[in-house]
């Protein structure tokens, strides 16, 4: 465990990460509304498989500093940044869930390849999750302004039933267990009001087409097919068609959290691609 401290221009911020194992760095970084917690299953199956493994907590959430700004993913990706050059890491492997997609594509955007062996989406927003006209398959703006309003009204409501949507509970019961649903509220709840939101608004509105169209390093795309909440039309297969050199995997029954749901597999996947 350890925490780097650096100035985005919004003052001193204390990013908590952990750090394990040896060989090729692979950096984990988190959706929203968790934290470095929610790579559990993963954590040690790719320890196990030779690799150096760090986490970290996006700012506002986990153990990591909550200031009042840096919630877009300029910011977001400088704390990858320095977090990277803190540790003199190189041949680097990201892999984003969710929303730390927009982390990988907007660092490499950012800051280029030089430091990054390949990457890996997972559950990922990129390229847009809202629906625009020319991106039909997106949320609605109706859908993403009501998310927005209960986190203003009733934040902890929200977040009490947010994580059924994330795995699917309503339609596959036994998806996970009550106390999984448990443990990830704690951690959601726990997190800055202020960064949840402002977080929030930085996944629903980044356009990440054209920055996407410029990733060259080998990319892993890991979906589901049954995501109901970043779905598949307006992220996996449009990421995948405009990534010059990305490939596609489709888990036909998974839902968002397939980081816990499919784990095995996704592990699996994961270490399959970093090897070759």
């Amino acid at each position: 465990m350890g925490k780097l401290v650096h100035n985005t221009g919004h003052g001193d911020v204390a990013i908590n990460y952990i750090d394990y194992g040896e060989g090729q760095p692979v950096v984990l970084i988190h959706g929203w509304p968790l934290s470095l917690k929610s790579w559990e299953r993963q954590i040690p199956a790719l320890v196990d498989a030779g690799y150096r493994v760090i986490a970290y907590d996006r700012r506002g959430f986990g153990n990591s500093d909550a200031p009042w700004d840096g919630y877009d993913y300029d910011c977001l990706a400088s704390d990858l940044h320095a977090l990277i050059m803190t540790l003199g890491l190189s041949e680097v492997i990201l892999v984003g869930f969710s929303m730390g997609g927009g982390e990988v594509v907007r660092y490499i955007s950012k800051f280029g390849p030089a430091k990054i062996a390949k990457i890996a989406l997972v559950a990922s927003i990129i390229p847009l999750v809202k629906q625009k006209d020319d991106n039909p398959e997106g949320v609605p703006e109706k859908d993403l302004q009501a998310i927005s309003e209960a986190l203003r009204e009733d934040r902890v409501g929200f977040l009490k039933d947010f994580h059924r949507g994330f795995y699917n509970v309503d339609q596959q019961a036994d998806a996970v267990s009550q106390q999984q649903l448990d443990y990830d509220f704690s951690i959601a709840s726990h997190a800055s009001p202020h960064a949840t939101r402002k977080a929030a608004q930085a996944w629903m509105d980044t356009d990440f087409r054209e920055e996407a169209k410029q990733i060259e390093v080998p990319a892993l795309i890991v979906h589901g097919k049954a995501d109901g909440t970043v779905p598949i039309g307006t992220s996996a297969q449009q990421a995948a068609n405009i990534m010059k050199n990305s490939t596609l995997v489709m888990y036909d029954d998974a839902p968002h959290g397939l980081n816990v749901t499919h784990a095995d597999r996704l592990n699996r996947d994961l270490i399959e691609f970093f090897r070759t």
